[in-house]
C-alpha cells in the first residue's frame, strides 16, 4: 500500500475552506494516482486557488540548466498567475503574496543540503511571516530514506541559495521536519503548519513508498539519482562533468582528459562500501565538455544501507585529481547568485574540503573530520522529527 501524502490528508480535511490558496509546487507535486496538487485544489469545492509559485527550474520544470531564471507567468487551464521564485526574486514579495489566506508548499525534495527546494520554502517561511500569512507544508518522503546523515556540515560565513543553515550534506528529514527546524531551530518564526505523511518509516527509501518517481527537476531524472546525488553533486564545483547533458546525471562522471578504465579500476581497488565504479564513455550535449568525449565512470549503488554517497564523492574526486593533477581543477565563480565564493565551497559549506583535497588528505581522513559537528546536528535534529 502507498504512503499517504501529506497533500492527501490537506485535502481530505477542511482546513482550506472558505481559504484562498497559494500553491508552490512543480510537476513532481502529484498524488499516488499522478493527480497534480494545483488540479486537486483548483477543483476543491470550498477553497479558491489564487496563485501559483515555482522553485528553481520553474513551476513545469521546463528549464534545463542551472542558474538560468525562470519568467513570471499566467496558467491559462487554471487562469491564475505564475510566479517564479528563481527570478529577481527567490522570495515571494508582498504583491505576490496579497489577498491569499495561505500558502500550501508541496514540493518533492531530494535530502541533499544543496537541493534549492528547501530554501525556497525557507524564503517563503520568511516571506509570509511579514505578511502574517499561514503556511502548510504537505510532508513527501525523502527518497534517500530518513535514518543516514552524512557529510560536512556548512560554516557559517559560507551561506549561499545551496545552503542558508549549518545542516550536513546528507541530512536524513523529510520536507515537512526541515519547515519546522527551519523556523523554530533557526528562528524565522512563521505561522506555520506541517501536514505529515501516513505509513511512511525513516528506513524507507523511494522504492519501499508505493509512489511513483516524477522527476523532481531536470537533471535528478530517476530514483537512482537521488542515491548518488548526495557526494556526486560536489562535482559541479570542478571541471570534471557531472554528467549533465545525459540521461544518467550524477552518475556518469568523467572529462576528456582521463583514462576510464584505469580510472575505473584504480577507484575499485579502493574497496568502497556498497558501490562499484563501471568504465563508462559519454559526450554531454550541453554544459561542461559539451559535445566533447568524455571518460570515466558510472557510479553502481550495489548496497544502499553500506554505501556511504558523500565519502564516495569525495573519494571521486581525489580520483580525478590524482589521474591527471594538471588538468583537473576547480570551477571558478559565479555560482548559484555568488559571485566571489568558489563553487566548491558553496557546495561544501567552508572552504575546508576544497583545502583538505588540495593538501593531499584522503577521502576517509576527510569524512573523519566531519564527525563532530555531524553528532552536534543529530543532537539538534532528533527534536524535530515527525517519524
Amino acid at each position: 500500500m502507498a504512503v499517504t501524502l501529506g497533500s492527501d490528508r490537506l485535502l481530505a480535511s477542511d482546513r482550506l475552506d472558505g481559504q484562498r490558496v497559494g500553491l508552490v509546487c512543480n510537476p513532481a507535486s502529484v498524488d499516488s494516482r499522478l493527480r497534480h496538487v494545483a488540479d486537486r485544489v483548483a477543483a476543491h469545492p470550498r477553497a479558491r486557488l489564487a496563485a501559483l509559485f515555482g522553485p528553481q527550474h520553474g513551476f513545469r520544470s521546463d528549464v534545463q540548466d542551472n542558474m538560468i531564471e525562470t519568467g513570471h507567468a499566467h496558467d491559462e487551464v487554471r487562469r491564475v498567475p505564475v510566479y517564479s521564485l528563481y527570478s529577481e526574486t527567490r522570495e515571494p514579495t508582498a504583491r505576490m503574496l496579497e489577498g491569499l489566506d495561505a500558502l500550501v508548499i508541496d514540493l518533492q525534495d531530494v535530502g541533499v543540503r544543496i537541493y534549492t527546494y528547501i530554501y525556497t520554502l525557507a524564503n517563503c517561511l520568511k516571506a509570509a511571516r511579514k505578511q502574517g500569512l499561514k503556511v502548510i507544508v504537505c510532508d513527501r518522503p525523502n527518497p534517500i530514506g530518513g535514518a543516514q546523515v552524512e557529510g560536512m556540515v556548512l560554516v557559517p560565513g559560507f551561506e549561499s541559495f545551496v545552503g542558508m543553515y549549518p545542516i550536513p550534506m546528507r541530512h536524513g528529514m523529510t520536507i515537512g521536519e526541515i519547515a519546522t527546524l527551519f523556523n523554530v531551530h533557526f528562528g524565522i518564526g512563521a505561522d506555520l503548519e506541517v501536514i505529515a505523511m501516513e505509513g511512511w518509516r525513516r528506513d524507507m527509501y523511494w522504492d519501499d513508498t508505493g509512489l511513483t518517481w516524477i522527476i523532481s527537476s531536470p537533471n535528478i531524472p530517476t530514483f537512482d539519482t537521488t542515491t548518488v546525488d548526495p557526494g556526486a553533486v560536489l562535482f559541479e564545483g570542478t571541471t570534471v562533468s557531472e554528467g549533465r547533458g545525459t540521461t544518467r546525471p550524477f552518475e556518469l562522471l568523467g572529462a576528456p582528459f582521463v583514462v576510464a578504465e584505469r580510472f575505473a579500476e584504480a577507484m575499485n581497488r579502493r574497496e568502497l562500501p556498497g558501490v562499484f565504479f563501471r568504465p563508462a564513455l559519454f559526450e554531454p550535449t550541453f554544459q561542461k565538455h559539451a559535445g566533447k568525449g568524455c571518460a570515466g565512470c558510472q557510479v553502481h549503488v550495489l548496497d544502499r544501507w553500506s554505501f556511504r554517497a558523500v565519502e564516495t564523492g569525495v573519494a571521486l574526486i581525489e580520483g580525478f585529481r590524482a589521474a591527471a593533477p594538471d588538468q583537473f581543477g576547480w570551477k571558478q565563480p559565479p555560482y548559484e547568485y555568488e559571485f566571489d565564493k568558489m563553487p566548491i565551497d558553496c557546495l561544501a559549506g567552508s572552504s575546508e574540503l576544497r583545502e583538505q583535497i588540495d593538501g593531499g588528505a584522503t577521502a576517509t581522513e576527510i569524512a573523519r573530520s566531519w564527525q563532530p559537528q555531524l553528532a552536534e546536528f543529530q543532537k539538534i535534529r532528533e527534536q524535530y522529527l515527525i517519524y
